[in-house]
């Protein structure tokens, strides 16, 4: 992912605009943020948009399915002096708007050549994997013929995220009931400081995500041949899990988040 970009000189014609319709707070930290794009705004399932404000800019990966009218964002508060942009979005309220480049961009998109689905996630980096299962499951739903996925019936997706604390999962609910409703989801969020207060009743998994690939990939009887991995979210994260698994003869896709802005 992208780190931000101050590009106060840059031609207006390279810019639309997008408006908040509404915003949803997690912790002090995290929230969600729906625009509605001044024009029409086209993406693949996994790819991220530009936004700015006050010519300050940065790339963030789109929750939304292409089929949704909004673009909804999933972000993370850096403050100052490290945070550039996201004390700017902090500040904005319904009705305010950003710039928005035109078109979207990322290649951290599913490879259709294989059954098994990998998807390991830390905080927000889970936010291309739920784009990418809510237009798989409309997709076999039969809401679009036109759809690049073949046999997308025939996809498992397993995704394991992985935070400090409880509740910085943003989308958990919706992912745990995807998992309860099809069975070639499976979804398992794991905490990292289970015995601090703030987690007090946790009782998922626990330990850093990374660790515990091993343990799912033998769970669900996955293999290099038939699985491809993707890391989203903390380069360490990414690192590791390319040493792990790469090394085991997974392919893995990376796309990092950077944490400082």
């Amino acid at each position: 992912m992208t780190q931000p970009t101050k590009s106060p000189a840059t031609p207006r014609g390279r810019f639309t605009t997008a408006t908040i319709t509404r915003r949803e707070d997690l912790t002090e930290e995290l929230w969600r943020l729906w625009l509605k794009p001044e024009q029409g705004f086209m993406f693949k399932p996994g790819q991220y948009c530009t936004i700015g404000v006050d010519g300050i800019e940065r790339a963030y990966s789109i929750v939304s399915s292409p089929r949704e009218k909004e673009i909804e964002l999933f972000i993370e508060l850096v403050p100052p002096p490290d945070g550039m942009l996201t004390p700017l979005l902090d500040d904005l309220k319904v009705g305010d708007t950003v710039t928005l480049r035109p078109r979207a961009k990322g290649i951290f998109v599913l490879k259709p050549t294989v059954k098994n689905h990998l998807f390991i996630a830390t905080v927000t980096g889970v936010v291309p994997y739920v784009s990418i299962l809510r237009y798989h499951l409309e997709t076999i739903a039969g809401q679009d013929d036109e759809s690049e996925m073949q046999s997308p019936g025939e996809f498992n997706f397993y995704i394991l995220e992985g935070a400090s604390y409880g509740d910085e999962f943003g989308y958990d609910e919706e992912l745990t009931k995807l998992a309860s409703e099809h069975d070639n989801i499976h979804f398992v969020p794991t905490i990292s400081r289970p015995n601090e207060e703030k987690n007090a009743g946790w009782t998922g998994e626990t330990g850093r995500v990374n660790s515990l690939t091993e343990k799912y990939i033998d769970k669900y009887g996955l293999k290099p041949e038939d699985t491809i991995v993707y890391a989203c979210g903390n380069p360490q994260m990414i690192e590791d899990v390319k040493d792990r698994l790469g090394n085991a003869g997974y392919q893995v896709e990376e796309e990092r988040f950077w944490k400082d802005d």
